[in-house]
């Protein structure tokens, strides 16, 4: 249906030529602005009404008290239904330094929150399938439970500023919401999501649908190809300096990936954009100092890298059907 809509608009409204580099890309833009935001109110809403169950306090409450593999794996998950960008993810995760949680646990979460949610969730099912998804939030989930725990392992509290030890966030009653105040959050917080993406999900779309419609192939296959062995680290090296979420990186990968870029490589680029970002690192500084930046950073990278790796493998063996 949502194909019919953009043929139809495309080329029996606008009247441009079906094949024509402007006609792929007008479609390209048109089909995947629909599908996109179709799927992400639906699903931004329920995994909302989830997200009522689990406020800072009770999330606080829930990580406090568990062991260190436990606390991180359950941090790992409760990043995955907190659909922010890196930077508002950050002032939850100084929230739970200042309670007390564990530097490696709250790690867990500053990883898996902005890398691995319901809208890149959606996103990848949509324009790949439910297995690439699926193998996605599980090599995400791995790396931030990892991460985590590899950060607690080398008790690097001393890196934390001095200031965010000092504040302990008071013990606060947990308020339980009726059905319908819970529905009216999930009409607010889908808004509110929608607001804050949708000139990420456009500005992706519109650069996948240059890539898809005027992009040379040669180009991509050149830099970025299975024919170079340090594409998934250049693309890393290369999506640092940017920022963007997750919204907006998926259809960018759509696109390079239709040119010919391996999965592991796009997919690569897109998990370095929105987890090891310029701005998050900045705001990062304000509550730990340069060394712990720089080994975050340094382990994230790393674990993108073979991520990376690992899906260009799967792929070029034939190990993920369609």
């Amino acid at each position: 249906m949502l194909k019919f809509l953009a043929d139809q608009l495309v080329y029996n409204l606008f009247n441009i030529q079906r094949g024509s580099m402007l006609g792929e890309a007008l479609n390209f833009f048109f089909y995947d602005t629909m599908k996109i935001f179709l799927l992400l109110v639906v699903i931004v809403f329920a995994v909302a009404v989830i997200r009522s169950f689990f406020p800072p306090e009770r999330a606080r409450k829930l990580l406090g008290n568990r062991r260190e593999y436990v606390g991180n794996l359950m941090a790992a998950l409760l990043g995955i239904v907190t659909p922010f960008c890196s930077c508002s993810a950050v002032p939850l995760f100084i929230g739970f330094l200042e309670s007390g949680l564990p530097l490696g646990v709250t790690f867990s979460f500053l990883i898996s929150s902005p890398t691995v949610n319901e809208v890149a969730l959606v996103m990848l099912w949509g324009l790949f399938g439910w297995k690439i998804a699926l193998l996605y939030i599980g090599v995400g989930i791995t790396l931030a439970l990892i991460s985590g725990i590899v950060i607690g392992k080398l008790k690097l509290e001393h890196l934390v500023e001095d200031y965010v030890y000092r504040i302990r966030m008071g013990e606060s009653e947990v308020h339980v919401p009726t059905w319908r105040e819970r529905l009216e959050y999930a009409r607010d917080y889908t808004k509110d999501i929608i607001k804050r993406v949708w000139l990420f999900v456009l500005l992706g779309i519109g650069i996948g649908a240059w890539i898809h419609g005027y992009a040379p192939i040669d180009l991509v296959m050149k830099y970025a190809g299975p024919g170079n062995p340090l594409a998934v680290i250049v693309a890393v090296l290369i999506a640092i300096p940017l920022y963007s979420n997750a919204a907006g990186t998926i259809p960018i990968v759509q696109a390079l990936v239709e040119k010919g870029m391996p999965m592991g490589t796009a997919l690569a680029f897109m998990m370095a954009i929105v987890a090891i970002s310029t701005p998050e690192m900045i705001i990062l500084r304000k509550v730990i100092k340069p060394k712990l930046m720089a080994i975050f950073a340094g382990i994230i990278a790393t674990g993108i890298i073979c991520i990376g790796y690992l899906f260009n493998f799967v792929f070029a063996n034939h190990l993920l059907g369609s």
